[in-house]
């Protein structure tokens, strides 16, 4: 059964990643997209490999691409598409279709259990912060909606196959490998479909020294700890945590004004995530025949 103090330190991870929005706004350069995810995730990785001083052996090769490629090149790319093509609320809407994804997808690969109280709190999470984030311009671009819908799915996988392969080596050095595979995946699509960065500014640089350290490195170190201690649905969640982070900040910093349908979307929002944790807990002391909905 998960401890309180996992659950906590793996929801810090979309707690911070929910502050990515108002650095890259406030801090990055715009119009580089996967650059700048690429000079977040490949240093970020390189630093935690010059750490560790461990590259994967050969037979887990393929397995580090994959999962480089779904929890960093392909997610984030497709995270950028829906960004760009759809409002910011729609874009966010169909990413918070993850939880539901990974409660089935690891019913499939792990054989982790769905309750009815599990779905039941991916769909309160997905419609807390569809009242969070959702405005009146929802218009729905095809190839937004669908790179939004590949988003979720790629993230899913990753977060279910992350906790299905589990090497033999520390958590720090399963983080690095991730973030060096992801980076390297992503660097060439940036090339080739960006121009090249203009000259970086002293405030550039803080934004991007805070989104590899604390944005990537850490945070993805507590997720992949997370991951490994408790099961994907009540893990993924905690992702909900993360358009809610980024309204809160929006309103506390940015001095945005909160409506009563955001501040009615960020209750539901923490009522799903803890309906999620015990269902989660209640998964677990069920037999396995009684587990499926």
């Amino acid at each position: 059964m998960a401890r309180p103090i996992d659950i906590l330190a793996t929801a810090l991870a979309p707690a911070i990643w929910g502050s990515t929005y108002i650095v890259t706004t406030e801090l990055l350069p715009p119009g580089h997209p996967l650059t700048l995810a690429v000079l977040r995730a490949l240093p970020a990785g390189l630093l935690l490999l010059a750490v560790v001083r461990q590259l994967p052996p050969p037979q887990w090769i393929g397995r580090i691409l994959v999962l480089g490629a779904l929890n960093f090149a392909v997610f984030w790319s497709l995270l950028f598409v829906a960004a760009y093509r759809l409002p910011g609320g729609v874009a966010a809407t169909l990413g918070a279709v993850q939880p539901l994804l990974v409660l089935f997808l690891a019913r499939a690969a792990l054989g982790s259990p769905v309750t009815l109280l599990s779905v039941g709190a991916a769909l309160a999470g997905l419609c807390g912060v569809a009242l969070l984030v959702a405005g009146p311009a929802a218009s729905l671009d095809p190839i937004g909606v669908l790179a939004g819908l590949g988003g979720a799915a790629a993230m899913a996988g990753g977060t279910v196959f992350s906790r299905k392969w589990q090497p033999p080596v520390p958590l720090l050095t399963f983080t690095a490998w991730q973030l060096t595979a992801g980076g390297l995946l992503l660097l060439p699509v940036a090339l080739l479909v960006e121009p090249p960065l203009p000259a970086l500014s002293g405030q550039n640089l803080a934004g991007l020294v805070y989104l590899g350290l604390i944005g990537a490195a850490l945070t993805y170190y507590l997720w992949f700890r997370g991951l490994a201690r408790l099961e994907p649905g009540p893990a993924s969640a905690l992702g909900f945590l993360s358009p809610a982070t980024a309204v809160v900040l929006g309103w506390g910093v940015l001095g945005e004004t909160l409506s009563s349908a955001q501040i009615a979307g960020a209750l539901v929002v923490i009522a799903s995530v803890l309906a999620a944790q015990s269902a989660g807990r209640r998964a677990a002391r069920l037999p396995h025949s009684a587990r499926a909905v």
